[in-house]
């Protein structure tokens, strides 16, 4: 009876680490791959990620709008001549021009014509518009130095002592306020990205603990006879790993998809007055090879997050079960 008792401990231990060879070794894994919640998982990730994909390129789109207008209040300033009573518009078109380019710091002057002028009013006033038979004021663009700009206040004192009706307009004022909605509008796609990515990891704790608690007795005697905590969270973050990959691959890919449509019929349709007027607020609708770049790393950082997320659940799992175990003991 003494060799026994004295034996059954190294039987019991030898027997538990037998188990556990078992355990490493065996192929069926502990999450079922193909279960139903498993599937609903991978769209929700999916949406999230198409969802994060497209807030990511407005933001894109955004930011590089109004760093262009910010580049263009350094460029360009207008010149207006407003209709008068006997005035010769073409003459007072060219003399302003005449006198911007005499200027220094100008580099460049471009009188805009009727036709183009008609163009841009074409969006309000419609097509056809006859310019001579409304009191519709011409533009000169003037091309400035960006490291030596002209002094305005002369240039316009300038202009009004040969053209009263002339006004100069920097674009300053308007393009500071665009620039400014244009920062808080970045600044509340970070957030709203943010708030997806934080609601992402709490679908992925909800899916862990939902596939924990429907496994929760495979793991409690997989734990019992000696499995490691490493190596069923491994199992909890590879399988994971795999199904946040998938629904982020699939959200970015239909994100992409979007951007591409989107630029071939912003593209297709340049050739209108409205789209004139969003080309000259937004630019092209194009993200660029920043933007698609973005779209690869969130799959990857929601892939990699989703992967994370479930093995800190899983530990912290394990962790309170041995805790419970231990004050049961």
């Amino acid at each position: 009876m003494t060799d026994l008792s004295a034996d059954h401990p190294k039987e019991s231990s030898a027997g538990r680490v037998e188990v556990r060879e078992r355990i490493q070794r065996r192929s069926a894994p502990i999450v079922p791959a193909g279960n139903i919640a498993g599937r609903a998982l991978v769209l929700v990730i999916a949406i999230m990620t198409f969802l994060s994909c497209l807030t990511f390129g407005a933001v894109t789109l955004v930011r590089d709008t109004a760093s262009v207008w910010e580049n263009q209040i350094s460029r360009e300033a207008t010149i207006q001549i407003k209709p008068a009573d006997g005035l010769d518009m073409e003459a007072a078109l060219a003399t302003a021009a005449e006198i911007a380019a005499a200027t220094p710091g100008v580099t460049g002057t471009r009188i805009v014509d009727r036709d183009a002028t008609a163009r841009l009013l074409e969006p309000w006033l419609g097509a056809g518009l006859d310019i001579e038979a409304l009191p519709v004021p011409r533009l000169v663009i003037v091309t400035i130095d960006e490291v030596n700009p002209p002094d305005f206040t002369a240039l316009r004192t300038a202009l009004a002592g040969k053209l009263p009706t002339a006004g100069l307009d920097d674009h300053r004022t308007w393009v500071d306020r665009l620039v400014a909605m244009a920062r808080t509008t970045v600044a509340i796609g970070i957030a709203v990205l943010a708030l997806m990515l934080a609601a992402t990891v709490l679908t992925v704790v909800f899916a862990t603990r939902g596939a924990m608690a429907g496994n929760g007795h495979i793991i409690e005697v997989l734990h019992f006879v000696g499995a490691e905590a490493r190596f069923i969270a491994r199992e909890f973050r590879r399988h994971f790993l795999l199904t946040g990959m998938k629904g982020a691959a699939a959200g970015g890919a239909a994100a992409i998809l979007v951007f591409i449509v989107f630029s071939w019929w912003s593209s297709r349709n340049m050739a209108t007055p409205q789209a004139d007027q969003a080309t000259a607020l937004f630019g092209h609708f194009a993200i660029g090879w920043a933007g698609y770049l973005g779209v690869f790393l969130m799959v990857l950082v929601i892939g990699v997050l989703t992967a994370a997320t479930s093995h800190a659940t899983v530990v912290a799992f394990l962790s309170d079960l041995d805790a419970r175990q231990t004050d049961t003991g």
